[in-house]
């Protein structure tokens, strides 16, 4: 049974997932971590490694997913389809191990296989297996369900090689993506169901399975005490990940989200996904936070049900153990990302489900068949309740998938599906601005840009594309005027400067063009394409030594760069 549940898994994900292999990378994260990024581009070296664990790139540490992603640019180059494969076999290897570690823990063959299946085709999913930049996600949970398995054998013969084990996993976890942050919590709850390490009187529900676990009564300090280690790692990935989001500038301040608005949004995000998780419709890449607009009284009635719901599982606790370990999985794996420390402008992400949604699976694995208990055909009931919603799941996931194919169908998929009228949903036309604008598409993608500033006058990079968009259309002053705007709402953006230096090298004003180039190479000095540029417009005013430096210093920055070979080895030649 065990085996076939295996096959069965394995072979249904990979039907609603291969499409995958054919998808494109897409424009938003996956620039920053894979192609347009040189150090993952680079062979794997001491070099690299010690990159990987210093950075703070894409204001996130996480320098295992760093490895990951520079290993598979050893193996696939950039063609996407060998990078989407690694995320769908991380996703497949998940979903096999969450079924065994539920049957090894509880020996419910049945719920355990219901549970990796609806963890394996959820359309909730779908954001966190196909855009590789979500590696992190993917890869975490690998080493997430590592930690739990370690902690099982630790669970049923304590050591310190096992304990050992437990902590190795646990860390590399952290260093893929700090999400970890809450597994002790879920281990210590594992100690009382399925495991039944923590022992009240008059528990319910003893089993032989978990009976293994339990030879020895422990008292709740005890098993606290013995995850302290744990807990001192999720201390200082805490503090980590705050300094560098916050140095990256992705955490956002009170002035821009207050704390009621904060506390609302997260009440209500709590509810909107347990809503998608039933009925998942409107998945989308983006979803604008409301800011202040929301209403507090949604969020004072969400807060009701999420404290009614904690109080009937805290009630029924030793009649139905199940019921509480998910929900308080759910509410705890989900409170570092559902916005009380507001990281970017979104007011949830289907990735951020990616691990909290189990916990409602298992309520529904164990708890559907105990309502049913007393139905005389209650077995032949589950077979056609599953037989029915597994199917539809899959044909939502494909569906899904397919909105992941480009950058183009992602973003008018999020148009389409979302809250178009906030500020924040700004970063969404812009970036199908820009996905239309590489396609030669010009007038479509001004179109989006124009948007994009409509809904966020002062979007610093929606300018910045527009510029990019007129320009190519042949409006060079308007292009201009739009680079400019761009810098004077941020002096230090040196992708404008390089692009305004362009616009004004075509439009004759060399000198001009020039110091826009240097302060593009002031503020970003591993920016290569603005020393390219530069040696251009040095030749052309006779300066070819200093041009040749240049065309020297972007070639060492970007290999890739095939133009400044070509003009290096022109000028060196004559």
């Amino acid at each position: 049974m065990k085996i076939a549940i295996c096959i069965l898994l394995v072979a249904a994900t990979l039907a609603v997932y291969w499409p995958t292999q054919d998808h494109e990378f897409i424009n938003y994260d996956d620039k920053e971590y894979i192609t347009e990024n040189w150090n993952v581009k680079s062979k794997l070296s001491q070099k690299s490694i010690a990159w990987a664990f210093t950075t703070s790139h894409a204001a996130n540490w996480h320098p295992v997913t760093w490895l990951s992603h520079i290993v598979d640019y050893q193996f696939y180059r950039s063609n996407p389809k060998g990078h989407h494969l690694t995320n769908l076999f991380f996703h497949i290897a998940n979903a096999l191990l969450l079924f065994l570690i539920l049957f090894r823990i509880t020996g419910a063959s049945w719920q355990s296989g219901f549970v990796a299946t609806l963890f394996a085709l959820h359309p909730f999913n779908v954001e966190s297996v196909a855009w590789v930049a979500e590696r992190k996600s993917v890869l975490s949970t690998f080493f997430w369900f590592l930690t739990m398995w370690a902690y099982i054998h630790y669970a049923k013969k304590p050591g310190i090689k096992r304990y050992g084990l437990v902590a190795l996993f646990f860390a590399l976890g952290l260093m893929s993506k700090p999400m970890l942050v809450t597994l002790p919590l879920v281990l210590l709850m594992m100690d009382y169901w399925p495991l039944r390490r923590l022992k009240f009187e008059n528990d319910e529900g003893h089993n032989e399975v978990t009976e293994k676990y339990s030879d020895k009564k422990m008292d709740f300090w005890h098993l606290v005490w013995e995850k302290i280690p744990l807990f001192l790692l999720t201390t200082v990935s805490s503090i980590v990940t705050v300094v560098v989001q916050k140095s990256g500038g992705a955490v956002q301040n009170m002035e821009a989200y207050s704390l009621s608005a904060r506390i609302t949004n997260a009440m209500v995000s709590y509810i909107v996904y347990l809503k998608k998780a039933v009925w998942p419709k409107e998945l989308a890449l983006f979803y604008p936070h409301p800011g202040n607009s929301l209403a507090i009284w949604k969020g004072i009635l969400c807060g009701m049900v999420l404290v009614g719901i904690s109080a009937i599982a805290i009630k029924f606790i030793r009649k139905a153990p199940y019921f509480a370990f998910g929900w308080f999985w759910y509410l705890g794996t989900l409170a570092p990302v559902i916005g009380f420390v507001q990281v970017g402008g979104q007011a949830m992400a289907d990735r951020y489900a990616y691990v909290p949604l189990i916990g409602i699976f298992i309520m529904v694995a164990w708890g559907v068949p105990e309502l049913l208990a007393k139905w005389r055909n209650r077995d032949k009931v589950l077979v056609v309740l599953a037989g029915i919603y597994i199917p539809v799941l899959m044909i939502l996931t494909w569906n899904q998938v397919s909105h992941w194919k480009n950058s183009i169908s992602v973003f008018r998929h999020a148009i389409k599906v979302t809250d178009k009228e906030h500020p924040n949903f700004a970063l969404v036309h812009a970036n199908l601005g820009s996905a239309l604008s590489a396609e030669r598409k010009t007038a479509e993608a001004i179109f989006h840009f124009k948007k994009a500033l409509h809904l966020e006058p002062n979007f610093t990079l929606a300018h910045n594309n527009l510029g990019n968009a007129l320009f190519d259309a042949g409006k060079t002053d308007d292009a201009i005027s739009h680079y400019k705007l761009a810098i004077k709402l941020k002096p230090d953006y040196a992708a404008a400067h390089n692009n305004l230096g362009i616009a004004l090298s075509n439009s004759g004003k060399t000198d001009e063009a020039i110091s826009h180039y240097k302060k593009a190479i002031k503020f970003k000095p591993e920016f290569a394409q603005p020393h390219y540029n530069l040696g251009l417009d040095l030749l052309t005013t006779g300066k070819a030594q200093e041009a040749i430096s240049h065309f020297k210093i972007a070639i060492t920055l970007n290999p890739d760069l095939t133009p400044a070979y070509n003009k290096l080895k022109t000028e060196i030649l004559r």
